[in-house]
């Protein structure tokens, strides 16, 4: 069955700084395995090592489900190990300022969403997650809504986009596996499909 997705429930993290591109997210040499498994190892690696105190190394950060992030997130190369690197770290949601459309297509292929606020109600969040680390967060796309410390923010996502979250269409395996007798079905009419 596919998945739906409406409520994110969580603490956040947040990476301040613009134009953070996929190079930064996961570096290149972590791109040769031929699995995603073990890239959450390794998100921001580079960053990390150069700033001892970043974010996702930061103890008081583990666990947190929702990212906090400025301007053109995601911006740069087109890999799609970026946003399973975050996912398998642990992060659910992106909270940006904006997005490369390439790393939001992406993202909603696996089911990680990003949705946008403005740049006054982002630094204000991420301050509150600096001062407290362990403040919840819920993030509803039917409300399209993020609320934290008692406020609601409005958040901004594409109406296709939410809809294939609150429907579930995202998930394009979920959907084959739903109607698989219709995937069958194809695979007995295809020449060099069958007998397999």
């Amino acid at each position: 069955m596919p998945s739906r997705i409406d409520r994110i429930e969580g603490t956040g993290i947040p990476l301040r700084g613009d134009n953070i591109d996929t190079d930064r997210i996961i570096p290149a040499r972590f791109l040769k395995a031929i699995t995603f498994d073990g890239l959450g190892d390794h998100v921001f690696e580079d960053d990390r090592s150069a700033a001892p105190n970043h974010p996702f190394s930061n103890t008081a950060y583990q666990g947190a489900r929702i990212l906090l992030a400025n301007d053109n997130f995601g911006s740069g190369s087109s890999r799609e190990h970026a946003p399973q690197a975050l996912k398998r770290w642990g992060i659910e949601a992106c909270v940006g300022e904006s997005f490369s459309e390439i790393f939001k297509g992406n993202s909603l292929a696996i089911g990680l969403v990003c949705v946008t606020a403005s740049h006054g109600e982002i630094d204000r969040l991420m301050a509150l997650v600096e001062q407290t680390p362990s403040t919840p967060f819920v993030l509803s796309l039917t409300d399209r809504t993020l609320e934290a410390a008692g406020r609601g923010v409005s958040v901004g996502i594409e109406e296709p986009v939410r809809d294939a979250f609150l429907t579930g269409t995202w998930d394009a395996t979920g959907l084959l596996l739903d109607d698989f007798d219709v995937v069958r079905g194809v695979a007995a009419r295809v020449p060099y499909i069958r007998g397999f």
